[in-house]
């Protein structure tokens, strides 16, 4: 039996619903020859962070205001800080680097949490070649006087002004922790984005008991941290008119053939390639090819969406969960 993998995903129609999402393999050309020899469809760059270019932006309003207060003359050594363009050069070479070595479709990615002045390298990168854009979000809202109303005027305004600037794809990346997501959802969309990415993985600070200092802590994600973006993109199946991507604890075939399930138009992955190698991606297309076949779908298309809200007879599986039924089967006594 014949099965087709392609599917449709920020207007473009992949070969396969398999996406390498944004980690440091993706910035190194010898590493996404690698990938597309190995099947997948599309890769997301690593980001540039809005933090810097405004550090660069900084260092460089630091050299002309040294030039003024010398000479008055100086004044004409820099153009004034609106007007300069500072250009990351690195991260727009290894856009163009990319876009040279694949033919699959390159996705850049912004990661930031305001509006300002660096949103204009969004139109640089589309000018590098890049197919598409992913703009990551993750603001954590710490300050006592900022509500819930504050943020999410925030991530609208941000998603506006980036989509405002280019014309090529926008998928927005994002966290679970609004008090309302479909709500949320729905909003990006209007305001500009053309995908959603769920979830933006969260990486939490430790405790270095030995310097008594916070430290990073990076860990490999787990097919468990995947239920979160089942239910939510199952819920939004249909009912927001944007591509979705479930990142976060697709392993192997069954992780990606679920997200499909509920409604993703691709799943993205990168801990299960630092943890098994590039030949995993071989692995979980024909594993799902073979899970297709023997369940009698012809497409990709055919299969997305099966399980959605919109589909599923159950719909308090995905709204409450079975919030009742699921520590019910866990009655045994605690030991």
């Amino acid at each position: 039996m014949s099965v087709d993998l392609s599917t449709n995903y920020l207007g473009w129609r992949l070969k396969n619903p398999l996406v390498v999402g944004s980690c440091p393999l993706t910035g190194e050309v010898d590493s996404l020859r690698r990938l597309e020899e190995a099947g997948v469809a599309a890769v997301v760059l690593p980001s540039l962070f809005e933090e810097q270019i405004e550090h660069e932006a900084e260092e460089i309003s630091k050299v002309c205001d040294f030039g003024a207060e010398s000479f008055p003359e100086a004044l004409t050594y820099f153009p004034e800080q609106p007007d300069y363009h500072v250009n990351p050069e690195d991260y727009l070479t290894v856009v163009a680097d990319a876009k040279r070595a694949v033919r699959i479709p390159v996705i850049a990615s912004l990661n930031g949490t305001s509006r300002g002045g660096w949103v204009r390298y969004a139109k640089m990168i589309q000018d590098v070649g890049a197919d598409g854009l992913e703009l990551n979000i993750f603001y954590v809202a710490a300050e006592l006087d900022q509500t819930g109303r504050d943020i999410e005027t925030r991530y609208m305004d941000l998603v506006a002004s980036v989509k405002q600037s280019i014309t090529i794809p926008l998928a927005v990346k994002i966290t679970p922790y609004f008090t309302a997501l479909a709500n949320m959802a729905a909003r990006l969309v209007d305001a500009g984005a053309d995908g959603l990415v769920l979830f933006n993985r969260v990486y939490q600070p430790d405790v270095d008991l030995a310097t008594l200092r916070p430290m990073p802590q990076l860990e490999w994600s787990s097919p468990a941290e995947q239920l979160l973006a089942l239910r939510w993109i199952a819920i939004l199946r249909g009912r927001v008119q944007a591509s979705l991507a479930a990142t976060g604890g697709i392993h192997d075939a069954a992780g990606l053939t679920k997200a499909l399930l509920v409604g993703a138009d691709v799943g993205m992955i990168a801990s299960a390639i630092y943890e098994k190698g590039v030949h995993q991606t071989g692995a979980i297309l024909s594993g799902l090819q073979d899970w297709m076949a023997e369940n009698g779908y012809d497409s990709v298309e055919q299969l997305k969406g099966s399980l959605s809200l919109e589909n599923c007879d159950d719909t308090d599986a995905f709204q409450r969960g079975n919030y009742m039924k699921t520590p019910a089967a866990y009655s045994g006594k605690a030991i």
